[in-house]
């Protein structure tokens, strides 16, 4: 799951940065209200972290025009602790939520667990497909409810395919949802992780379907 961190406070940032990526996000920062707007309008995320007072463009104009094009991805605003006309503003033009500074770092990981699973249409923060369950809080994957040793990566990737079940998902989306900015991941690198994340889930009536030269699809076999 992909995270856009729009905050020009570097210490701010840096504890978001850090705090996000122990808790397994792909995160990426921009530290002005120009580099969102550019960054919103190039790649896809999974949910953005936006300061309303960022330079060059004030965060609420950013966020107008990234609603103005149809975006649905959550958006979760912060603010100053005063600044109550702007949180209500940020959420009149479409924002899901918001936090004044300063905030707790354990409850922005939770709102932002909140807000993930709202943008998929769940209340439920445990995903299942057959006898695959895998907690999204706690980062843990189970079969048949034994827990299966998994990677930091390849947890991400199946979170990804669990998230589209049944839907094939291309190499290209596994690598826009899996990798921030400067990380060289090719498609092979992508079939290797693929490969282990096999190894270790299909047990059962359970598989990971390549479609060649198209991507992959998490299904139950029919028994």
């Amino acid at each position: 799951m992909r995270v856009l961190v729009a905050e020009d406070d570097t210490v701010l940032a840096d504890g978001l940065l850090r705090s996000l990526r122990a808790a397994g996000y792909a995160v990426d920062h921009v530290a002005s209200g120009s580099e969102a707007e550019a960054a919103l309008a190039s790649h896809e995320f999974d949910l953005v972290i936006l300061d309303l007072g960022l330079p060059k463009v004030h965060g609420l104009e950013v966020l107008r025009k990234f609603r103005a094009r149809g975006s649905a991805t959550p958006v979760l605003i912060l603010t100053a602790a005063d600044s109550v006309d702007q949180r209500v503003k940020g959420l009149d033009l479409g924002a899901d939520d918001y936090m004044a500074k300063p905030f707790s770092l354990q409850e922005l990981e939770a709102r932002v667990r909140a807000l993930m699973r709202r943008g998929l249409g769940t209340a439920s923060s445990v995903l299942k497909h057959g006898p695959l369950t895998f907690d999204a809080t706690g980062r843990v994957c189970y079969i048949n409810e034994q827990m299966i040793e998994l990677s930091a990566r390849e947890i991400s990737l199946l979170e990804v395919l669990l998230q589209r079940a049944g839907r094939l998902v291309s190499k290209d989306q596994l690598v826009e949802r899996l990798c921030e900015w400067g990380e060289e991941v090719s498609n092979n690198a992508i079939e290797v992780y693929v490969h282990r994340l096999r190894k270790k889930i299909e047990q059962g009536p359970i598989r990971i379907a390549t479609v060649r030269g198209l991507g992959y699809c998490l299904e139950k076999i029919a028994s």
